[in-house]
């Protein structure tokens, strides 16, 4: 079967470089940058980039294309094209990307996407992600309460239905409500956000701001605080709203897949 062989012939791989600098790559993601004929790269861990560069020297930092004001989508795109660029020439390319290269990075996506459309063989191999590093600081098992996963931006843009009773996180709170590149960390639009949580959980419900520790041997930030003190806080990446309370079981479904008796 073609699938058995598509490690042979892959073309175009995408790989995630974790979110510890170096300790995170995975020994699969680490063989497939050291073999390309073409490194491209968008890390975010300072470092990274130069560890990257000693692994293949043929690197090109595909950061270089972000522009204070320019559309973040733009900016994907000329990712994007860089790498069919280089497909095009016939290169055996690796595309290496921060964290995990499917979790919120849209060229990695992207560039699997284009080059399948084009008759390329691509393939995108997995990496720790931000959420993987919060189940383990916070001590948080999804499979609990149940688990919801947002951007933030379009969380308040198309207002989804959520459940109250499971976990909810909130991501790029760095770049809430806006589509261009900012270069650095800010906080922007936070009371909006405060005020539809608490509509949902009440001001004083307490959410904790979360970052990920980007080196061995650094803590991450885990800073709890009520929903009404967010339009103070100076800025974050994630944030986790833990459940507002216990969910409530049917008893109809449990009688029906026989999990309780009758009188139960």
């Amino acid at each position: 079967m073609a699938e058995h062989q598509f490690e042979d012939d892959a073309v175009l791989t995408v790989v995630g470089t974790g979110i510890k600098l170096v300790s995170h790559l995975t020994t699969e993601a680490r063989e497939a940058i050291e073999k390309a004929d073409v490194l491209l790269h968008a890390t975010q861990t300072p470092g990274m980039p130069q560890w990257l560069r000693s692994l293949n020297s043929a690197e090109f930092d595909l950061t270089s294309f972000y522009a204070p004001g320019r559309d973040r989508w733009v900016t994907y795109r000329m990712m994007a094209d860089r790498a069919l660029e280089e497909l095009g020439r016939g290169q055996r390319v690796c595309a290496a990307f921060y964290g995990h290269p499917a979790v919120y990075v849209t060229p990695g996506v992207e560039m699997v996407r284009r080059a399948r459309e084009n008759g390329y063989t691509a393939r995108m191999l997995p990496g720790v992600s931000a959420e993987d590093c919060l189940f383990a600081d916070l001590g948080v098992d999804p499979g609990v309460a149940g688990w919801q996963s947002y951007d933030a931006t379009p969380f308040l843009v198309y207002r989804p239905r959520f459940d109250t009773s499971a976990g909810l996180v909130l991501w790029q709170l760095d770049a809430l409500g806006h589509r261009d590149y900012q270069p650095r960390h800010e906080r922007s639009n936070y009371e909006v956000l405060a005020r539809v949580l608490a509509e949902h959980y009440g001001p004083d419900h307490e959410v904790v701001a979360y970052l990920a520790a980007q080196y061995p041997s650094v803590a991450p930030i885990a800073q709890p605080l009520p929903i009404s003190a967010l339009p103070l806080h100076p800025g974050m990446s994630t944030l986790y709203v833990p459940p507002l309370g216990p969910r409530v079981a049917d008893r109809e479904m449990l009688a029906e897949l026989g999990l309780v008796g009758p009188g139960e």
